[in-house]
């Protein structure tokens, strides 16, 4: 006859379990990505090129390309290749966006058990004596007596306006978020790494033709100083020059910080303290410029960059969550069912008699609460219009984003011819004025300020050169990163299988 009892129980709870009903509030449906056909207003032509200088290539825009997921390799630099490759193994960030991962789906596995009833088992034993003032607790009179209790207790709260389901549609939405920050997470520190070995690269170009020139300025200084023994120079000429060298060695300085402060927060991105000595060094030289650059659709966009896929899964949360308060002002209906034996020793406890059962259900409906359900209510309401807002702004900084760094790359290409021209006009005028100088047809004052005219124009040249690679490695990082095209990160993450959806 037990066995009878669980079976109907079971049944029972099986069965109004089907009948649950459509989940309240709104559906979520993915934003419809902007018709949007381009992202600067002119067409894109490629980059103008200049010859004879390392990283002048034209660079083409190859519209509707696909991203290498690691694209870095495209630089051809293997420092680069191996620095970012104990990046992504050794930074801590990346194990903190997969422990947020993995927490946020087992946050998803637990609320989807709440889909199954709730099995308690639990067994008893008392020892009592009564007052004799009371009837006899047992059927015996016996006193004082012992009881066994075994029972099992099934709950099971009916999710008719799936509010649970909501609950999981939300959670499954914020581990999305996770899996999505976590590419974001690559991204940036594949980004912060090229952007990082490139700045180190031009730190070392501008700070070897600084030396450079404080040498060239030295010998200058040293050359008038024998002259003015001589008195071929005035002393005049010899404090202009003495000047024009301290200005050149106070230039050192800033440099040598920036390539300090560079090579640590390197070191910080591989994982690594300051203290240990990098094992790759950069040179501008040793990098090769990528000629042909791959542009995604901007209808792609929206589904390749992490920061709008982020943002998208907080709108479907958000949207959830209406559906959850929603269901909070509609009745709640419980079920519980208890099933068990009692008897007055352990041998006797499943004999004949000693069974018992109980089945109830239960409604509630909240009808007075000072309107806090509906501002509740509103304010989910009011929470998802404001991620949609921040959807759509998100979508917005992200065109900008790829706009600008595809004029960045326009402007980078005609600013280092322009650089090159300036630097070899400076070159052949510093060398005209030289020898006009020596042949005493110039004064110093013009040969000093043909000096620091190449000065300035071998600075401008190396910067322009890194502008180039940083605005390359900028466009990937902007477009993306290529992400989809790898293996997925997440699954390097040690994740239960979660429980599936009965409904």
């Amino acid at each position: 006859m037990t066995m009878d009892y669980s079976r109907s129980i079971t049944a029972s709870l099986a069965a109004l379990a089907l009948l649950s009903g459509c989940a309240v509030g709104p559906d979520f449906h993915r934003p419809v990505p902007p018709a949007n056909g381009g992202y600067t207003a002119q067409p894109l032509a490629a980059t103008s090129s200049t010859a004879n200088v390392a990283g002048g290539e034209e660079q083409r825009f190859v519209s509707g390309r696909d991203i290498p997921q690691q694209w870095w390799e495209l630089f051809k630099s293997q420092p680069l290749n191996a620095l970012i490759e104990k990046s992504l193994k050794s930074n801590p960030t990346i194990d903190v966006a997969k422990a947020a991962l993995r927490q946020a789906r087992e946050n998803v596995a637990a609320q989807r058990g709440y889909y199954y009833p709730t099995v308690q088992a639990g067994a008893s034993v008392t020892r009592a004596r009564d007052s004799g003032a009371i009837s006899p607790v047992t059927a015996s009179g016996a006193e004082p007596y012992t009881l066994h209790t075994a029972q099992v207790s099934v709950g099971y709260t009916l999710d008719v306006f799936g509010k649970n389901r909501r609950l999981v549609e939300s959670l499954q939405a914020q581990a999305d978020f996770q899996r999505f920050q976590l590419e974001a997470t690559y991204l940036a520190l594949t980004s912060n790494v090229a952007a990082s070995a490139i700045q180190e690269a031009s730190l070392r170009a501008q700070i070897a033709a600084t030396q450079s020139i404080i040498q060239a300025e030295t010998e200058m200084l040293e050359q008038l100083r024998r002259q003015f023994k001589l008195g071929y120079a005035a002393g005049l000429d010899v404090a202009a020059q003495e000047a024009a060298l301290a200005q050149a060695e106070q230039s050192l300085p800033p440099l040598q910080k920036q390539l300090a402060q560079n090579c640590d927060l390197l070191a910080s991105l591989a994982g690594r303290f300051p203290n240990e000595e990098p094992e790759e060094k950069f040179e501008l030289a040793a990098l090769a410029l990528p000629q042909e650059l791959p542009v995604s659709l901007p209808s792609k966009l929206v589904e390749q960059r992490p920061d709008v896929r982020v943002a998208e899964e907080q709108l479907h949360a958000a949207s959830a969550q209406v559906g959850v308060t929603t269901a909070d002002m509609l009745p709640n209906i419980t079920l519980s069912a208890d099933l068990g034996s009692t008897a007055y020793s352990l041998g006797h406890l499943f004999s004949a008699g000693t069974g018992f059962w109980g089945l109830s259900g239960n409604v509630a409906q909240t009808v007075f609460d000072g309107g806090t359900l509906l501002h509740t209510k509103r304010a989910a309401e009011a929470g998802l219009d404001q991620v949609a807002a921040q959807y759509r702004s998100t979508v917005i900084a992200a065109f900008q984003n790829v706009a600008d760094t595809l004029h960045a790359l326009q402007s980078d290409a005609d600013a280092l011819k322009a650089a090159a021209a300036f630097e070899q006009a400076a070159k052949r005028s510093l060398d005209l004025t030289r020898r006009q100088f020596e042949l005493g047809y110039v004064n110093y004052l013009s040969l000093l300020s043909a000096e620091q005219a190449y000065q300035q124009a071998v600075i401008n040249l190396v910067q322009a050169k890194s502008n180039r690679f940083a605005d390359t490695a900028a466009l990937f990082m902007a477009l993306g990163g290529g992400w989809w095209n790898g293996p997925d990160p997440a699954l390097s993450a040690q994740t239960s299988t979660p429980v599936g959806n009965p409904h």
